[in-house]
């Protein structure tokens, strides 16, 4: 499972498919979302703007990514 780390919480789950590129563009993270291709914590989850905070699991195309809050970059 791969880390990707947040300087704020919460973050809209489209920005981090998009700013991770996990997903080629905001628009196609908006696609896939709207699919019911990207799973949170276990479930489909269809809201781009979901908000996701540490400790939060994204499930796409196989893969698993944990949310972890970076402390030393906390605003």
């Amino acid at each position: 499972m791969k880390e990707i780390e947040i300087n704020k919480e919460p973050v809209e789950l489209y920005k981090i498919l998009k700013f991770e590129s996990i997903v080629s563009s905001g628009g196609e993270a908006k696609a896939v979302i709207d699919d019911g291709q990207v799973l949170v914590n276990g479930e489909v989850e269809t809201r781009k703007r979901k908000k996701i905070i540490a400790g939060d699991i994204i499930e796409f195309m196989n893969e698993k990514f944990k949310i972890v809050l970076n402390k030393d970059m906390q605003v």
